[in-house]
């Protein structure tokens, strides 16, 4: 019995934890629309939103994708990326918009801009849309 009372009350502390993710600090609210991508203009449609606590989503150039990003802010990390699996002419775009998003570790939102980063380069950058 004292192994349930524990347990009931780790799941209570979990459900009333401050979410301290990216989505609290400006991320939420917004579909967020990739404008840059490792430096260069972003040409093609690729999207980013935060729908519930730790969990990412949105659209690459040819698949829809999800992910967790559970590190306070400012940090960020998206690992797994799971995304649907439909071929189009854009993949390889696709496939270097999942591994700039799984290699940033840095976040920064400001004058609605929302822009990922590592220790060495901005990745990617996107526009606050609806």
């Amino acid at each position: 019995m004292p192994g349930h009372i524990a347990l009931a009350v780790i799941l209570m502390l979990t459900l009333f934890q401050r979410d301290e993710t990216l989505r609290s600090y400006g991320g939420a609210g917004h579909e967020w629309q990739l404008i840059e991508m490792n430096g260069d203009t972003f040409d093609g449609q690729a999207t980013l939103t935060f729908p519930t606590r730790n969990v990412i989503a949105g659209r690459g150039p040819c698949n829809s994708y999800q992910s967790r990003n559970a590190v306070p802010f400012p940090w960020f990390g998206a690992e797994p990326i799971r995304s649907t699996r439909m071929a189009c002419p854009s993949l390889a775009q696709e496939t270097e918009f999942f591994n700039a998003l799984q290699a940033a570790t840095i976040a920064k939102v400001t004058d609605g801009l929302l822009v990922l980063s590592n220790d060495e380069t901005d990745l990617l950058v996107f526009k606050a849309g609806d």
